[in-house]
């Protein structure tokens, strides 16, 4: 199903101090090319050519591998995960190993840090916040875990509910989260997810045993990160692939 957000939902508040883009790719779009718009955004966003955006998407199946990923972290080597029909990468944010795919919901912020927060740690936290707003609309209790950043719901064991790996380069911010809505789970299992030997991942359709709809959660951290980083949307750009230049350096991945 596309990743579609009725106007009304989008509609800018006025009543932030900063504005910024909202970019929205209706169907699952592979990792190179999300990467080929990252980097065009980013570059732009360091000439000040364009203002802070958000970039939303769902994946096609990918694992990409930051730079903190030992060999062990696979599970398997990156043939046997190419062989079940995935993309693998290896990417500069930080970070290990983890999986996207469709029905999971990623965002791209790409901003200039200074203008929001004090550094790389506090961005995290402030990604933490809107992943956890997001997830208490939904009657999902979520919560931070000490020394694993990210999202996590307690059932019988903590189990990872949304993932965040970031890079500041030239001040600008790249990579950011990605939560669990609908993604198929098994492709979890083939790895060690972030690295973390014990991790346990789930999704939201998991812990609510009922169906929900991925542009209707992305509706929801919408409005969280609106109220979180205190930002309205001046320009809505819908199907913004199409747009993107290509990357001019295929190592820009690593």
């Amino acid at each position: 199903m596309p990743l579609y957000l009725a106007p009304h939902v989008i509609t800018p508040l006025e009543n932030h101090a900063r504005r910024g883009d909202l970019w929205i790719v209706p169907e699952p779009v592979s990792y190179v090319d999300s990467w080929h718009l990252q980097h065009r955004l980013a570059s732009e966003r360091a000439r000040n050519a364009r203002s802070d955006c958000l970039l939303l998407l769902e994946h096609r199946p990918v694992y990409t591998m930051g730079r903190t990923t030992k060999p062990w972290h696979l599970g398997e080597d990156e043939t046997r995960l190419r062989a079940t029909g995935a993309e693998v990468h290896h990417v500069n944010r930080g970070g290990s190993i983890t999986y996207h795919g469709p029905g999971q919901l990623v965002g791209y912020p790409i901003l200039r840090l200074a203008d929001h927060c004090s550094g790389p740690r506090e961005y995290v936290s402030l990604l933490e916040d809107v992943l956890i707003r997001t997830l208490r609309r939904w009657d999902i209790a979520a919560q931070r875990r000490d020394g694993k950043r990210g999202v996590w719901v307690r059932t019988k064991e903590d189990r990872k509910i949304a993932s965040i790996g970031v890079r500041v380069d030239r001040g600008i911010t790249l990579h950011g989260l990605a939560l669990n809505v609908t993604v198929e789970l098994s492709p979890f299992l083939r790895i060690i997810p972030c690295g973390i030997p014990d991790c346990r991942v789930t999704s939201m359709v998991e812990i609510l045993g009922a169906p929900i709809d991925v542009s209707s959660v992305a509706a929801t951290l919408i409005e969280s990160w609106s109220s979180v980083f205190a930002m309205d949307w001046a320009r809505i750009v819908t199907d913004p692939i199409t747009e993107a230049n290509p990357c001019p350096d295929v190592t820009c991945l690593s």
